[in-house]
């Protein structure tokens, strides 16, 4: 599980938004919003954290990693 900090999503729009950028990308993903704590949590076995981190730029948001757990060989 990887870990964003998005200081820039605000509404229920905004989760829908990075949502949909991440099973775009990654259609296995698993995508948890916390809205209150500006955090993303995603799980996927497809892409590593930089390209992650890039889908979320190309959405419009500024991620800033924050947490991962059970890394995955070639993160």
């Amino acid at each position: 599980m990887i870990t964003f900090h998005i200081q820039d999503m605000t509404c229920g729009h905004c989760a829908s938004t990075i949502t949909k950028a991440v099973k775009e990308a990654a259609p296995d993903a698993t995508v948890a919003i916390d809205l209150k704590q500006h955090q993303v949590s995603i799980e996927t076995k497809t892409m590593t954290t930089a390209e992650l981190q890039e889908v979320l730029v190309e959405a419009g948001y500024t991620p800033v990693q924050t947490a991962v757990s059970a890394v995955r060989e070639g993160s």
